[in-house]
């Protein structure tokens, strides 16, 4: 399953979606087009100074939901996947070699907006929609 995460994972064109919380439970979801699974429990992310860079320095937990719409909702597609900040760094060569990446794949505008680098461990995979069918996969 984990190989056809980073495939489903990495694809493109995709929607997906973060949601963090801060530790008092302030919660928050936006939209990223940068992350990408790196190997099959590691997921990076680059973001600017926003909220969700604020709730992931007080709370390390985190769920990326990626959906691929159809015309009836029950055929939709889609995924989500809990994360664990392992990292976040605002400098050094890490950040560098991201932010050279994003230049050469979005444009300047989009690096320029880049303020910080997240390194998430998978920790939990489950369907975009679960009706109670007991599926769920723990890494």
């Amino acid at each position: 399953m984990t190989s056809q995460l980073m495939d489903y994972f990495n694809k493109q064109p995709r929607i997906g979606m973060i949601g963090t919380a801060s530790k008092d439970g302030r919660v928050d979801m936006a939209v990223m087009g940068s992350p990408r699974m790196t190997d099959e429990k590691t997921v990076v992310i680059g973001m600017g100074a926003n909220r969700t860079f604020g709730n992931l320095r007080e709370n390390p937990n985190a769920v990326f939901m990626i959906m691929e719409p159809a015309a009836a909702f029950t055929d939709w597609k889609g995924i989500r996947v809990y994360l664990k900040l392992t990292d976040l760094v605002t400098a050094g060569p890490a950040l560098d070699a991201y932010l050279a990446e994003m230049m050469k794949v979005a444009g300047e505008a989009v690096a320029s907006m880049i303020k910080a680098l997240a390194t998430f461990e998978v920790t939990e995979i489950r369907p975009l929609i679960d009706m109670g069918q007991g599926w769920e996969h723990s890494i």
